[in-house]
């Protein structure tokens, strides 16, 4: 099982948003470990990253991830969100289920020294979110290019717990991936982002004393349909194959922001157009 989950972890490094599922094996290899058996996957990234959401400006931010199995429950850890798979799945070309629990730590604009924007930077700094819910979605293997290549669909539910915007966000994402040989392998993903009236509230809106220190318009967000994005990920391997060693993986995801959360004044000092890369390197055990 460790050649069908090497994959995510490029996924991870790339954007943690898109890292919920499992991945592929590359052609022609048999598995190496016990379908059943204990794994882990390491890696750790150098992300280019927007300084808040809606902003313009980037800068850049190490990027953990790993990816495990434990007595056949599967583990990731992207970024900031982890993710379990309760579901046990089978091996081999075949469909399978996923569900299990979400969490996300959100620190957008917790920090002012981290925007380069001078009026954004006046803004009053926001806590920081801790997001939990759940997924569930379906996967096949085997689908187009081989037994090995894989599409999935998942949609997450997570709420804030720590009160900053006490809201919740609706995430769907499909997802696909191939291998080009037993050493290197590219995947493709969309996804959307539907949030609640308090994400809104909380970082898009300019209250009155926020306007008058900023000199941005006084704004009320809403919620809804917040943004769309794509991207693609790819994994070479610099040791042995994917099936074990050290690989170097990275990606770029393109999110367009859209409704009140492109029209918010801290937007239009930044760009509705977001754009995350990343490259890293990972080893299994």
């Amino acid at each position: 099982m460790r050649i069908l989950l090497a994959a995510a972890l490029s996924l991870g490094l790339a954007s943690p948003a898109f890292a919920q599922d499992t991945a592929p094996a590359p052609v022609d290899t048999p598995p190496s470990t016990d379908p059943q058996g204990d794994f882990a996957i390491v890696g750790v990234g150098v992300g280019l990253l927007p300084d808040y959401e809606g902003s313009g400006d980037y800068s850049v931010s190490p990027v953990p991830a790993a990816i495990g199995q434990v007595s056949g429950y599967r583990f990731i850890l992207a970024g900031n969100r982890v993710s379990v798979d309760l579901i046990k799945d089978g091996y081999g070309p075949t469909w399978d289920v996923q569900a299990g629990p979400i969490g996300v730590v959100n620190f957008n604009r917790n920090s002012r020294d981290a925007i380069d924007n001078p009026q954004v930077a006046l803004l009053d700094e926001r806590g920081t979110a801790i997001e939990l819910g759940g997924y569930v979605g379906i996967g096949k293997t085997g689908v187009i290019t081989s037994d090995y290549d894989r599409f999935s669909a998942t949609v997450s539910y997570r709420y804030d717990v720590a009160g900053v915007h006490s809201s919740g966000i609706l995430t769907p994402t499909v997802t696909y991936t191939t291998p080009l040989s037993t050493k290197a392998l590219v995947g493709l993903f969309a996804s959307a982002e539907f949030v609640e009236r308090g994400y809104g509230r909380t970082y898009f809106s300019v209250t009155p004393a926020e306007s008058a220190r900023s000199g941005l318009p006084i704004y009320t967000a809403g919620g809804g349909f917040k943004n769309w994005g794509i991207g693609a990920v790819g994994m070479r391997s610099l040791t042995g194959d994917l099936t074990g060693g050290l690989q170097l993986v990275g990606g770029v995801v393109y999110r367009r922001l859209s409704g009140d959360f492109a029209d918010s004044p801290l937007t239009r000092v930044g760009s509705p157009n977001q754009w995350i890369g990343a490259l890293g390197l990972a080893y299994s055990f």
